[in-house]
């Protein structure tokens, strides 16, 4: 069952769109991205391309931008329909970060409905707060990596409430300092892909014939993502000998919705229309909740996290020749790295990604949002760390990827 949409009438417009980037004249940002917005304003129909300070080219479109047209481009959404970030409050007795980390499910393994129809964290999907439509129903009836994180820059980190700017603001969100969360940032798995490529194989980046059509794919796609996190959230908990919680902050940053007659498209952008949203730093950094509050010209939109600085063949090389694969595993703030790729350790390193600390304040001096606490991390998950694991578990564990 997908949400109903009133749709706009897909007109032309004559002329360039507007393109406001929202960071200040030190932010880094390259001018390929900033060029990348140019093009996306010269699109038929667009009307107005926010850029936010963590802005940073993508493939065919900008990353970090919300883009206002009367027209629908699937494109501009991409390919991870539905890829967000969500937070969990979880209480664990003695947090020490090595035993926790060891203590990380393989979140590469799909969760089976028949293999695993025992694993306690299938409840969400009649938990109250559901994603779902009809409890119990999977969108699209995708299981094809269900209860996975992914690659490139997905994560579940396992953080802690650092400093409170908000007081009042966080005691509603029931947090506090020293507070233990669960940070999930994924997507749709496999499903958004799918949706994509049947538009492009046909379509190329032109516009979507059938907006309707597009739209009931995507909404499906952005439920099992939102889905997809909880379920994580859960297997995570679980493991670590806690209870799983709903989530208090749950921003999908890909996807399109119709807003104010028009077709609002966010490529790496959260919603920022009065709602909370983590904005993600690195394994080595802060994160930052904010209380996010911005008006048209932002196009109703914030940054989603530090945006990279270097491609990811640039932080291959680069981190290669400054650092060792066990001082990636362990980052300067003292959390730890559950990671057994070790070109992902390289390509996601702290130093390929802009300063958070710049993104925030660039957000703060546009009057986009306000602080409300910030987040250091304990152990960071990206893939499993198979080396450590005995042979017989590391036999099984292919065995069940190639079943997913």
């Amino acid at each position: 069952m997908s949400q109903q949409h009133f749709l706009p009438q897909s007109t032309p417009t004559t002329g360039l769109a507007t393109v406001r980037v929202f960071a200040s004249p030190t932010s880094w940002i390259e001018s390929d991205a900033v060029d990348q917005c140019h093009r996306v304003a010269a699109l038929d129909g667009m009307i107005h391309v926010a850029a936010m300070p963590d802005l940073h080219p993508g493939k065919g479109a900008p990353i970090g931008a919300a883009m206002a047209s009367t027209v629908l481009y699937p494109f501009l959404v991409g390919s991870d329909i539905g890829c967000g970030i969500a937070v969990f409050p979880i209480r664990l007795k003695r947090p020490v970060p090595a035993r926790l980390a060891a203590r990380f499910p393989d979140l590469d393994r799909a969760l089976s409905p028949k293999e695993d129809a025992d694993d306690p964290a299938w409840d969400v999907l009649c938990s109250p707060g559901s994603p779902l439509p009809v409890a119990g129903e999977v969108p699209a009836g995708h299981l094809d990596g269900l209860g996975t994180v992914g690659r490139g820059n997905h994560f579940v980190e396992l953080a802690r409430i650092e400093t409170v700017f908000e007081p009042d603001h966080a005691t509603r969100l029931g947090l506090a300092p020293g507070d233990l969360v669960l940070i999930v940032h994924s997507g749709s798995r496999g499903l958004g892909e799918q949706i994509l490529r049947a538009h492009t194989s046909v379509h190329g980046a032109g516009p979507a014939p059938d907006p309707a059509a597009y739209l009931a794919m995507h909404d499906d796609a952005v439920r099992w993502g939102s889905l997809n996190r909880r379920l994580m959230a859960a297997r995570v908990a679980h493991a670590l000998g806690a209870e799983p919680t709903a989530p208090i902050v749950d921003q999908c940053h890909n996807l399109v919705e119709i807003r104010d007659g028009v077709y609002l498209h966010r490529k790496g952008a959260a919603p920022g229309d009065g709602r909370d949203v983590l904005i993600a730093g690195t394994r080595g950094t802060p994160s930052y909740l904010v209380a996010a509050h911005a008006g048209p010209e932002a196009n109703h939109s914030v940054a989603h996290g530090a945006g990279r600085k270097m491609s990811r063949a640039d932080a291959l090389r680069r981190g290669r020749a400054k650092h060792t694969i066990e001082e990636l595993r362990r980052t300067p703030v003292g959390s730890l790295v559950v990671c057994g790729d070790r070109q992902l350790l390289f390509e996601e390193a702290p130093t390929a990604y802009k300063r958070i600390e710049q993104v925030i304040t660039d957000l703060v001096d546009h009057d986009l949002a306000t602080p409300v606490a910030s987040t250091i991390p304990v152990v960071t998950y990206k893939t499993p760390d198979l080396g450590s694991t005995p042979r017989a578990d590391r036999r099984d564990h292919r065995r069940k990827r190639g079943r997913s």
